[in-house]
């Protein structure tokens, strides 16, 4: 194995909201000087073809130099998957660190081959927490902070999580909302609504007077019928007011139809589209009156944007969104539901502001500070040898 300081910083992605974070560090470590080398591993953890030949294409993704094609499993088959085929890797090309982002099984599975290879773990979007074990983004999210040496952070309330699960202060550095970069970079080439219903065939002028997005796709919310069901009414009600445009999950669509329910979206007020890429729903929020969501980073993105957002769930790992940003959480009962929405469309719903560091040049702070920890990291490294 070559000389670590010589071997690829490995950026792994593994799941669609990888993608945005790691596409502006990878433009980030490129144009550092020095450059920063870099190997991108995709672990296939999301196997759609399309989507993330998509995706890629979208954020100026280059190519994984190596996709490990796990595709999908239970947590537990998917994570050890990952962890047999990804240790190969650092076997062939060495590590200088292994850069891990978000909370996906890729992210704990990746961390975990290297922090028992004792090469830097660094985590992007350290120290969110939804307080809810329940969820296993929570879990990956906990023990992926335990095992990293460098924990960016996109909000300081991290560093009082990160505090009181015993991680020292000093490993965890505040840099803002990588999300973000990709959304300023991207947002000029975003796709309008108008464009997307006249390309699926449906009536762009029914949007004219304003249009709510709706996306719909955690199994908290899809997977039982007493909750999915009451939701669509609720989103139903809303859309007697407001037309809502639905980017349909597949999971979601498939829970529909084996409840018996799919009858519930075909309704005058819903525009019902399949999943959307990264530019749609970058053109789909960026234009709408409000958004309605159970997704983490959609609450980040209709805050950048300033757009109002309504979180169907009993908790979010974001509070910098409820707190500075646009984002009202409402948990899943139907009324508060509609009550939230009616707010919006009363009074034009929370303006928010945009929090900081959420500037666009998060990955440049990446990338100068790795840089510098690196550079001591390896110095200290080879200090301990030399007096060994």
């Amino acid at each position: 194995m070559m000389n670590s300081a010589e071997a690829p910083i490995i950026c792994v992605v593994g799941a669609r909201p990888n993608y945005m974070k790691v596409a502006p560090i990878l433009r980030a470590f490129s144009e550092h000087r020095p450059v920063l080398r870099t190997l991108l591993v995709h672990t296939g953890q999301h196997y759609d073809p399309a989507m993330k030949d998509r995706l890629f294409a979208d954020l100026d993704l280059p190519e994984p130099d190596i996709n490990l094609a796990v595709g999908s499993g239970s947590h537990a088959v998917q994570t050890a998957e990952v962890m047999k085929r990804f240790e190969p890797v650092i076997d062939e090309h060495g590590a200088r660190a292994v850069l891990v982002v978000g909370d996906v099984n890729s992210t704990l599975a990746c961390a975990l081959v290297a922090a028992k290879r004792h090469i830097p773990v660094i985590h992007v979007e350290s120290g969110l927490r939804s307080n809810d074990r329940r969820m296993p983004e929570e879990i990956n999210r906990i023990l992926t902070d335990q095992i990293s040496d460098v924990l960016y952070t996109t909000e300081r309330s991290a560093h009082a999580n990160l505090e009181r699960e015993g991680i020292p202060a000093e490993r965890a550095v505040f840099v803002g909302n990588v999300m973000i970069d990709s959304l300023r970079a991207s947002l000029s080439k975003a796709v309008p609504a108008t464009a997307l219903l006249d390309t699926a065939g449906l009536n762009a002028t029914r949007i004219q007077g304003g249009y709510g997005v709706v996306t719909l796709h955690r199994p908290s919310n899809v997977d039982h019928a007493e909750t999915l069901g009451p939701i669509i009414d609720a989103l139903r009600q809303v859309s007697e007011r407001l037309p809502l445009i639905i980017a349909l999950h597949p999971r979601t669509r498939n829970n529909l139809e084996r409840f018996g329910m799919l009858d519930r979206i075909d309704s005058p007020g819903f525009l019902i589209l399949p999943p959307q890429g990264y530019l749609e729903m970058l053109g789909l929020m960026s234009g709408a009156t409000m958004v309605l969501t159970d997704s983490g980073g959609i609450q980040e993105e209709t805050t950048a944007l300033g757009v109002p957002c309504v979180t169907i769930r009993e908790n979010t790992e974001r509070p910098i969104t409820v707190d500075q940003g646009t984002n009202t959480l409402v948990g899943t009962d139907p009324q508060a539901i509609l009550s939230a929405a009616n707010a919006i469309l009363g009074g034009g719903g929370k303006a928010g502001r945009i929090p900081e560091y959420w500037d666009g040049r998060t990955a440049e702070r990446i990338a100068a500070h790795l840089h510098a920890w690196l550079l001591a990291h390896e110095a200290g490294e080879a200090s301990e040898e030399a007096s060994a």
